[in-house]
């Protein structure tokens, strides 16, 4: 009892998707009483109704017109069964009949019908022949039990209840009728289950055989859906799952280059798994899908109009010309029809599914709509000499098939005398002679099913699972032993998914892990196979299998009418970018793209994006990534450099002589009167100054920055400070000769180079400072994209100017001191050549100053402006300062002593002296001519305007001279009379210059013995030859030239 109302509630459940179910429920909840014995009285009972109505359907009536024109009742469709009788029977759904929208049932379908149920029967047949033997079945028949679907899942759900009548009218086996017997059940139970074609059908089907554990094969069924074991365990099937299909036709994607296709999918289990493992798969390999349609099924049979309205929605979209087309014949021949009438033929080359791939219902009067097509097919053989044995069969001698004589009427399109009439045969105005028979070409050949392999590999399936259960349980005893059950659907099972054998057709087949057949298919190609006259064919043309796609190209021929050629065609919306190229995605079709340039100096980062490359780097070619550029950086060996490097050759070349003169002729008179110590330091700065070029042109490192920006300042510090010195001390001197005969402070050669060095230490203090809060670094500069220079990057933020600062300052003051000291006589001269230098020099450094900024974008240019003016600065100073003194050591020797220092305007010589202590005569002085012999004084010159001050310096002079400053020597007033030189009084205006001359002197050289200066200034004063004015010698050998 337990397990009737377990029946009960499944059947509830299930009568809400089958009308036939429905009145099966509501008869069994009629009485709550019902007991598993009326369940079998209502079994037979509907069995005794559908024999007394010739097993038709209740309520399907149709009124069809006959060819005179009469209106006629018929029922359609009329239920039949072929029965087999046998020891174990096998049920089996096939789509005897096409699916029809109008009605339940369309015509007869030949291949996929007829065939399929008589290679059933055949491979039955040959069963019963050959393996009741020994070792295999002895002893044992199989029967069958074929039922109509009609290709509907919901009228196959209502037939396949007949598979399970048996299974039910077992459920109680202790029930025993009132007169104590045992009922016998009018139903035999199905040890399993053929079926059904199509995958919709065969998942409702699954549904139901799972309730009463009954194992179903399904031969044509391929969707993916299926191989769920969770949900359909007892399903199995003997066709590849449609996951392979799916893969295949993407790799066929693939292969032709396409990238823009379009999918056309049936609206069922079949086509919607299809579409969604076809999506994934395309997504996974980007490739684009145009236009997404379904082909209705489920929800019914669509009109022209919808068809029309697919077709136009694809030549919406003429780049996709490749189509995937997954879905049954019945639809794809309506598609195909549209495809005429809308004018579409040769705009798209279709990829079929194994559901409508070879079917002449799709090609028959659509030939050229169809030529092109490439298809998938399960790669499957002829089922031994079934065609020799399908073509003997005649309507007299198949009698066991209730459907043969409306197969016979459709396929010679007569009408069988006494048949029952059809909404197809009603057409036919001849009758069947059952004489008939098939042609080789025209419409009456003969056209095989190619996949009726598989519905013989089901039925072997069955037969070696009952060998194999039969070999453990009855140990090779003939017949069914009482250990074997054959109807026990879960042991049944197990030995199922045991099984591998080779079947009728030669092929070994085995099931895989989900209960699928081995992936293996046969690609057919429809094409033109004569022109005169034409001709079309199914060729094969290739396999799919584990190893991959293979295709013989030589056979395939395509018909695209836009570019006329059987090459294949272009199935894509943005073509391939070239190098360098970039996709810009179209917002609207994302399918679809432009191709932009990437510019100079980007990179293709991405199919769809251009990147700019770092600075620094260049892209390749081809844009693919980029690569560094060099290095460069101002050398020694670069063309710029060569004209500073030859300046700063030659100059260190001079200032080396210079050096060299210096040091041999270092005890003279004009080394002594440049100031030798100051010399020497000026000459280091000036060597400095130009190895500075040498070093800027040094490959740059953070070490050579830093020594560049520290030896810039320091070397332009040495010059200066050194410079500085001297005309601050000449300017000190004579100053000082204003005020007071004492001699100035700090003016002897030691002090003067403490000056020079304290101040040269103020530039290394700054520099010290500046550099820690900036270190120098070397880093890359870009002139250009093109270029990456290493540079110091004091090069490029121009912070040398802090180097140069306080030397400019240096040079600034130089220039005051020399403005200052520029009236002083002409024996002391080397302040106008100092003035000189600082003029020039501030030229070059005006000059300089805005080159270098202009110049912050030519590196190379700015470094070789850096290095000319510090070269030029170190030429001018060399040559204003030196030459001169050069040219008297070298040259004119003769001069280089000290009255040669003097000009000779202010050498003078006398032949009698009358000075005597505390008066002068005036009368005896006598003049003479320049002896060069003689010793040189210095006559002061006296201007007619400032006698009164002259007097008054002189007198002061004097008294310097006398008492103090100077000591005087007591030999000196000895001197013979000749020996004395008068001093005149002049009154030009040069008399002046030489009076006030004499008046910076200073202190005067010890050996002056005697001056005797009268009250009157206009009186002559005499001067002893060796007790001569002078300033002391050190003062005079640093300013005297």
């Amino acid at each position: 009892m337990k397990g009737y109302l377990s029946v009960l509630f499944w059947i509830s459940i299930l009568s809400s998707f089958s009308p036939g179910l429905t009145v099966l429920n509501h008869t069994l909840r009629g009485n709550h009483s019902t007991s598993s014995s009326q369940l079998v009285r209502y079994m037979a009972h509907q069995d005794g109704q559908e024999k007394k109505a010739e097993k038709r359907s209740a309520a399907n009536w149709e009124t069809v017109e006959t060819l005179s024109g009469q209106l006629v009742n018929i029922s359609w469709p009329v239920k039949r069964v072929a029965s087999l009788d046998g020891d174990i029977i096998l049920g089996g759904l096939m789509m005897i009949h096409e699916r029809e929208e109008k009605s339940t049932c369309g015509k007869i379908m030949r291949q996929g019908g007829i065939q399929a149920m008589e290679v059933m029967l055949y491979t039955i047949d040959y069963v019963n022949r050959h393996y009741n033997v020994p070792g295999r079945l002895p002893g044992i028949t199989l029967g069958a039990y074929i039922l109509d679907d009609c290709d509907k899942d919901t009228y196959g759900l209502e037939m396949a209840v007949d598979f399970i009548k048996g299974s039910i009218s077992s459920l109680d086996k202790d029930y025993k009728c009132p007169d104590g017997s045992t009922p016998t059940a009018p139903f035999k139970v199905i040890a399993g289950v053929l079926g059904a074609a199509s995958s919709v059908t065969s998942i409702q089907v699954a549904n139901l055989l799972r309730l009463f554990r009954i194992p179903q094969i399904s031969f044509f069924s391929s969707a993916a859906e299926l191989s769920n074991k969770d949900r359909f365990e007892y399903f199995s099937r003997t066709v590849p799952s449609d996951a392979n299909q799916t893969r295949a036709m993407v790799d066929m994607v693939q292969l032709f280059n396409w990238t823009y296709i379009s999918i056309v999918y049936e609206e069922s289990a079949y086509g919607i798994q299809a579409f969604s493992a076809l999506q994934q798969l395309l997504e996974d390999k980007k490739i684009c899908i145009a236009v997404r349609e379904k082909l209705p099924k489920d929800s019914g049979k669509a009109g022209e109009q919808h068809y029309d309205a697919l077709v136009d929605r694809l030549k919406g979209k003429p780049q996709a010309k490749g189509v995937i087309v997954y879905g049954s014949d019945q639809e794809v021949v309506e598609l195909m029809r549209s495809v005429r009438r809308r004018n579409a033929t040769g705009m798209f080359t279709w990829i079929g599914s194994d559901g409508w791939s070879a079917r002449r219902i799709v090609s028959d009067h659509n030939e050229p709509q169809v030529e092109g097509t490439l298809s998938f097919q399960p790669l499957a053989h002829t089922v031994g000499d079934f065609e020799r044995y399908f073509r003997q069969l005649t309507v007299y001698e198949n009698s066991r098939n209730p459907w043969f004589i409306e197969y016979w009427e459709d396929m010679f399109q007569c009408k069988f005398p006494g048949a029952p009439l059809t909404p197809y045969n009603v057409q036919w105005a001849n009758e069947c002679s059952a004489e008939e028979s098939y042609e080789r070409t025209g419409a009456f050949s003969l056209d095989m099913e190619g996949q009726l392999q598989f519905v013989s590999d089901a039925v072997m399936a069955f037969v070696h699972a009952l060998i194999l259960m039969h070999q453990d349980k009855c140990g090779g005893k003939p017949g069914i032993c009482e250990d074997m059950n054959p109807n026990d659907g879960p042991l049944l099972l197990r030995y199922l998914r045991r099984v591998k054998f080779t079947g009728i057709t030669g092929d070994e087949f085995e099931f895989d892990q989900n209960g699928d057949g081995p992936a293996r298919y046969n690609i057919l190609h429809f094409r033109k196979v004569s022109v005169y006259p034409p001709s079309y064919d199914w060729v094969s043309v290739g396999q799919y299998n584990k190893s991959g796609l293979m295709l013989d190209w030589s056979q395939i021929h395509f018909a695209d009418r836009d570019t006329g050629n059987e090459r294949v065609p272009e199935s894509v919306c943005g073509r391939p970018c070239g190098f360098g190229q970039a996709k810009s995605i179209n917002p609207e079709e994302k399918c679809c793209w432009t191709c932009a340039n990437c510019t100079v100096y980007q990179y293709l980062a991405s199919e769809f994006e251009c990147l700019d490359c770092p600075l620094g780097w260049l892209p390749y070619p081809n844009k693919t990534a980029c690569y560094e550029v060099a290095i460069t950086y101002l050398g020694m060996d670069s063309y710029w450099a060569v004209g500073v490097l030859s300046l700063a050759c030659l100059g260190m070349a001079l200032t080396a002589l210079v050096l060299v003169v210096f040091l041999k002729y270092s005890e003279t008179n004009v080394v002594k009167a440049a100031g030798r110590e100051l010399s020497y330091v000026l000459l280091v700065g000036i060597m400095s100054c130009y190895a500075m070029t040498g070093l800027l042109l040094l490959k740059p490192m953070d070490v050579i920055c830093g020594f560049q920006m520290f030896s810039i300042g320091v070397c332009f510090a040495v010059c200066y400070a050194a410079l500085m010195t001297k005309t601050n001390r000449i300017s000190r001197i004579f100053e000082a000769a204003k005020h007071t005969a004492k001699r100035p402070t700090f003016i002897s050669p030691r002090s003067q180079l403490i000056i020079c060095f304290g101040l040269v230490i103020v530039q290394v203090i700054i520099m010290v400072l500046y550099m820690a809060y900036s270190p120098p670094i070397a880093e890359f500069y870009y002139p250009s994209r093109e270029e990456r220079m290493l540079v110091c990057r004091s090069h490029v933020d121009a912070s040398y100017m802090v180097s140069f600062a306080y030397p400019i300052l240096l040079v600034i003051i130089c220039t005051i001191y020399a403005v200052k000291t520029r009236k002083i006589p002409e024996a002391f001269n080397e302040s106008q050549y100092i003035g000189f230098t600082m003029y020039t020099t501030c030229i070059i450094w005006l000059a300089f100053v805005p080159i270098f900024f202009s110049t912050a974008t030519n590196i190379p240019l700015r470094i070789t402006t850096l290095c000319a003016s510090i070269s030029l600065s170190g030429t001018v100073s060399l040559v204003c300062l030196f030459a001169p003194k050069l040219y008297i050591i070298l040259l004119r020797p003769e001069r280089n002593v000290r009255p040669s220092l003097m000009p000779a305007k202010y050498l003078v010589k006398t032949n009698t002296t009358s000075m005597t202590s505390g008066t002068s005569d005036s009368n005896s002085q006598t003049s003479a001519p320049l002896n060069l012999h003689s010793t040189p004084v210095i006559a002061p010159k006296i201007e007619k305007n400032n006698i009164n001050a002259n007097s008054k310096a002189l007198t002061n002079l004097s008294k310097n001279l006398q008492t103090g400053n100077h000591n005087s020597s007591p030999a000196a007033n000895k001197l013979p009379e000749e020996k004395k030189m008068p001093l005149q009084k002049k009154t030009d205006d040069k008399e002046e210059a030489a009076n006030s001359g004499l008046r910076h002197l200073g202190s005067f050289s010890s050996n002056v013995s005697r001056v005797s200066i009268g009250s009157n200034v206009s009186s002559n004063l005499s001067y002893s030859v060796d007790s001569l004015p002078s300033i002391d010698k050190e003062s005079l050998d640093d300013v005297q030239l």
